[in-house]
């Protein structure tokens, strides 16, 4: 229902906003990748729960460091504020930032379609638990080993600083010194993004960041999709931040006295890129970097970069999230209905003949229909003569189930058979109707979801009872015609937050249901500046 769909919107934003101190960003993340549907009072909603995440987390950590009610710790992945000598840019940097979003647009796209493949070998092949469990620990040790074989391998030393990790490691260096690579391996992510948004010039040497960033992205790459609880937002980061800063070094050398040539600055930039290249989010983005930073005077190369970013890798893929959407046949309708799709009519879309309900109707229909079909909803409808019925159409006669009386759905028919509510006059007086609208908030208020009609307890005198559906049924529905095209039904149910629609015909007959599951079959295709319509196959 419509507040379980809210309360995943406000989560999803309460989660990013605790995670990087971002609340506006979490908000804006929440409508960009995790609604369907919204209007101002979800808005209202989610930016609530991202104040409260971020509030609640500020008092727990004040807790946890020894200061109780000391509200100085914005987020868990705070990068701490950049400073001027960083966040100064020039007017000729900005097809710099242009070019790395084009860096960020490719490597996410080379990111996406390989997990993509991964995604698809588990699917088939990796579905008992312990392989899953194996496959994870197997994916741990070969990091560990990469990681501690680069160390050994390459002999770049460091002076140990203030800022040195606490638990760098010696290895082959003098006394005085700590190998460069274990600075990003023996300390945690967030700590070795932090590095490399604040060290100064000549922290780090090109060989360390190279190995690290081609290590670093080809397991996050296998990591993404594990049966573990891992995300994809600290990885992608922490590659786009030391590709981002091996650019920097790179225009240092080039311009070695110029000033604005500040390394630190590009893994900044590149971080970005390289998470929006994989995610494919550009406005929340934007505004969770700048929040995270504490620095506004990045949003316009932020802004540039990831909308390049964003347009590079749509070109060749879809983003991480849709992939995944896409892979387990999730039906979460985009933003936009998909081109080339305006010849689709709803006679191509909805799903015929339609399950139907009279107004009046046994019990055990009822319950034969809930156990053999999965549907949300039902038309209520009245029979027509025989030879009024039907429409022809391009495929051929389309037969109506009955005029259009109103809709019922599966959750109130499982209410009314737990309450027995058979044989029942139709109630008339305004006492009466409260009662029958208390017994349904009274089952929603106490999480009475009855799931199956397993879980009704009727005997088999109750079901040659009769229920009348006209009391509860919604007299109103929403409908389209047959010749409704695609991407006005799509429309309709993005706009209205809708799960179904009723297709009739010219009477008003039912003819057919639309789902989202109907809808979220036909998706777009490109592939090199080329596009086509394909129809999917939805898991019901």
């Amino acid at each position: 229902d419509h507040e379980k769909r809210d309360f995943v919107a406000g989560g999803s934003a309460a989660g990013v906003a605790a995670a990087f101190g971002a609340p506006v960003g979490g908000v804006l993340l929440s409508l960009e990748e995790g609604t369907s549907f919204w209007s101002l009072s979800l808005i209202w909603k989610i930016f609530l729960s991202s104040m409260v995440a971020t509030f609640t987390l500020n008092l727990s950590l004040s807790a946890v460091e020894g200061h109780p009610g000391q509200l100085t710790h914005p987020g868990l992945l705070f990068f701490g504020k950049l400073n001027d000598t960083i966040t100064k840019y020039e007017v000729f940097e900005l097809p710099i930032f242009i070019l790395m979003g084009v860096i960020g647009g490719l490597l996410g796209a080379v990111f996406v379609a390989i997990n993509m493949r991964l995604m698809v070998f588990r699917m088939k092949h990796i579905k008992k638990k312990w392989v899953k469990l194996l496959e994870a620990l197997s994916v741990g040790f070969l990091t560990a080993t990469c990681g501690m074989l680069s160390i050994y391998t390459l002999d770049y030393c460091r002076d140990y600083t203030e800022a040195s990790p606490k638990f760098a490691v010696q290895m082959f260096c003098s006394e005085s010194q700590h190998n460069e690579l274990s600075a990003f391996w023996f300390q945690k992510s967030e700590d070795t993004l932090r590095s490399l948004f604040h060290d100064p010039k000549g922290s780090y040497s090109v060989v360390p960041l190279v190995m690290f960033f081609l290590m670093y992205f080809c397991m996050s790459i296998m990591t993404t999709g594990l049966s573990v609880s891992a995300g994809v937002f600290v990885p992608a980061l922490l590659s786009g931040a030391a590709w981002g800063r091996l650019i920097g070094i790179g225009i240092q050398h080039v311009f070695p006295g110029a000033a604005w040539a500040e390394p630190a600055k590009y893994a900044v930039i590149g971080a970005a890129a390289h998470l929006g290249g994989i995610c494919r989010i550009s406005i929340s983005l934007t505004v969770m970097m700048i929040e995270a930073t504490g620095n506004i005077t990045f949003g316009l190369p932020l802004m540039l970069t990831l909308i390049t970013t964003k347009w590079i890798g749509d070109f060749f893929t879809e983003g991480i999230y849709e992939m995944q959407i896409y892979l387990n046949g999730v039906p979460l309708l985009p933003s936009a209905p998909p081109p080339l799709s305006s010849d689709i009519k709803a006679t191509d879309v909805m799903s015929a003949p339609p399950v139907v309900f009279p107004s009046k109707v046994k019990v055990a229909r009822i319950i034969d229909t809930l156990d053999s079909v999965p549907h949300n909803g039902f038309p209520i409808v009245e029979p027509v003569p025989p030879s009024a019925s039907g429409h022809v159409s391009n495929q051929g006669v389309l037969k109506s189930a009955g005029r259009l009386k109103g809709l019922i759905l599966k959750s109130q028919l499982l209410i009314l058979l737990h309450s027995k509510s058979f044989n029942e006059l139709v109630p008339h007086t305004s006492e009466q109707l409260r009662k029958k609208l208390h017994m349904f908030r009274e089952a929603y208020a106490k999480h009475q979801k009855i799931q199956v009609c397993q879980d009704v307890q009727i005997t088999e005198e109750d079901c040659n009872q009769v229920l009348d559906l006209r009391p509860y049924m919604n007299p109103s529905p929403y409908t389209v015609k047959l010749d409704a095209s695609l991407p006005r039904i799509f429309r309709l149910f993005r706009g209205l937050g809708l799960r179904h629609i009723v297709v009739v015909n010219e009477v008003n007959e039912v003819v057919g249901m639309v789902t989202r599951k109907d809808l979220a079959r036909y998706r777009t295709w490109r592939h090199a500046g080329t596009m086509g319509l394909k129809e999917l196959r939805v898991q019901v």
